[in-house]
């Protein structure tokens, strides 16, 4: 979740029918902290080419990152994504509730275990191995060839990344997993998404 997020949806037109419904919840619910626009574009890129899999995503919030997810998806996709606030919860499950491919949960990140593996997983609520919480692990989250989103980091600026004082434990994780390759993608100049695809087990 990026803070002032909803607002950088003030001045644009022509957003996918989903995307505009959830920031238009958002906006009413005093709801500042949704994905940015550039992150939604990539997220709707990368759903794109999932296919008829399933797609998994930690922190609904109001649904935006999830309406740019659903505006590309495949009509037979699978796509589960849970918010543990009650009320953005049902706020974002209203937002879809017509579309039969989209389920929205109230719960804790780790909940979504239970439909693993992804063919696509976004980690913005959970998950991402920030702070005191673990991360979650590829070989049990991802199909083989799956990808991961993991958004809200700086762009880095030195090697090995920096955060604070000290490493950036969290980027690491995903950047030198030994499942994963991991590459940094620049959405905007101040802000960065690592995006990672699960090695197959012959890789």
């Amino acid at each position: 979740m990026t803070r002032g997020g909803t607002d950088s949806y003030s001045d644009l037109a022509g957003l996918p029918p989903p995307v505009a419904a959830a920031v238009r919840v958002a906006r009413e619910a005093g709801f500042g902290f949704s994905c940015l626009p550039e992150q939604g574009r990539l997220l709707q890129v990368l759903a794109g080419g999932v296919g008829a899999g399933v797609i998994g995503e930690t922190g609904t919030g109001c649904g935006v990152g999830l309406g740019w997810l659903a505006s590309a998806a495949h009509p037979q996709a699978r796509l589960i994504s849970v918010e543990r606030d009650p009320q953005r919860a049902a706020l974002a499950a209203a937002v879809f509730a017509g579309d039969p491919r989209v389920r929205v949960r109230c719960a804790d990140w780790r909940s979504l275990a239970a439909d693993a593996p992804f063919d696509l997983l976004v980690l913005d609520g959970g998950g991402q191995g920030k702070g005191d919480e673990p991360p979650a692990d590829p070989g049990v989250w991802l199909s083989p060839g799956a990808l991961v989103v993991v958004d809200d980091f700086t762009p880095a600026t030195t090697w090995p990344p920096r955060h604070g004082d000290g490493l950036d434990t969290a980027r690491m994780y995903w950047l030198e997993h030994p499942q994963l390759r991991t590459t940094e993608v620049r959405v905007t100049p101040t802000a960065a998404t690592l995006v990672g695809s699960r090695r197959h087990p012959v890789d």
